[in-house]
């Protein structure tokens, strides 16, 4: 099944993404991904082999998206699969009493940009693509799936800005899925909880010891990008998963 599909990751370079596009690549997949002009892209691709293919790429910008869609269009012809993995991570809390400043808005304002715009620039571009596709005999022609986070349901102090954006992809998840039921495109997001990645390698030695011990039942870790990765092979093989967001955090809860 996975030698004859062309999927895009966004995002790819690093953390989840790069799990993924490694994943499917090694399934046989042709795999296009793209992230920033500054991230590790390239080496990615060189590393993966002629079925990794990065493009640089802004998720937010449409001419930049519409430029990875034109490449994969002429060199594939179609694509099957969008796995929206691009995304930014802050914490810090609304307003500082001990100096007296609220926190820049500019903050909020970029999350909720690269994470909810982006994920949905992509897709509503993508999507005609993946429209083009012949239908199976379910019915449907492609899937996207997109990435929340458990914040969108068990939000913390100082995750106001993730919380808010992982709850709009939540919420968009169902209707969008809507949109294309006569199309037959599924779309599904996955809010996984705290998995190794470069945007949790800020959180501190002690407190991620702390959280581990008392926030996730079992298994008791953080979770490893692959099986982020695994559960996105997972959606693409079962057609009936649709309209839905599916959990992936071993039963964290940081109100334990």
């Amino acid at each position: 099944m996975f030698k004859n599909l062309v999927t895009l990751v966004t995002g790819g370079a690093s953390g989840l993404g790069k799990a993924t596009v490694t994943r499917f690549v090694n399934k046989g997949s042709k795999v296009v991904f793209c992230d920033l002009p500054t991230s590790n892209g390239a080496n990615v691709a060189k590393e993966l082999g002629e079925n990794a293919h990065y493009i640089p790429a802004d998720v937010t910008s449409e001419e930049d998206v519409q430029r990875v869609l034109s490449e994969i269009s002429k060199n594939y012809g179609k694509l099957n699969v969008l796995v929206n993995c691009a995304g930014l991570m802050n914490a810090y809390i609304t307003y500082n009493f001990h100096s007296k400043k609220p926190r820049h808005h500019e903050d909020f304002i970029k999350i909720l940009k690269t994470n909810v715009v982006g994920t949905f620039n992509v897709s509503r571009l993508a999507c005609g693509l993946i429209g083009k596709n012949t239908p199976d005999n379910d019915g449907l022609r492609g899937v996207i799936i997109n990435t929340a986070g458990i914040e969108a349901f068990d939000g913390v102090q100082g995750q106001i800005a993730t919380a808010a954006a992982s709850g709009a992809i939540h919420s968009l998840t169902k209707p969008m899925a809507a949109d294309f039921k006569d199309i037959g495109i599924r779309v599904v997001a996955i809010a996984p909880g705290i998995i190794e990645t470069p945007l949790n390698d800020q959180i501190p030695s002690e407190q991620v010891e702390a959280i581990v011990k008392e926030c996730i039942p079992t298994p008791n870790r953080f979770g490893h990008p692959d099986e982020f990765a695994q559960l996105v092979q997972t959606i693409v093989a079962n057609p009936y998963i649709n309209a839905t967001t599916i959990e992936l955090s071993a039963g964290l809860n940081l109100q334990f």
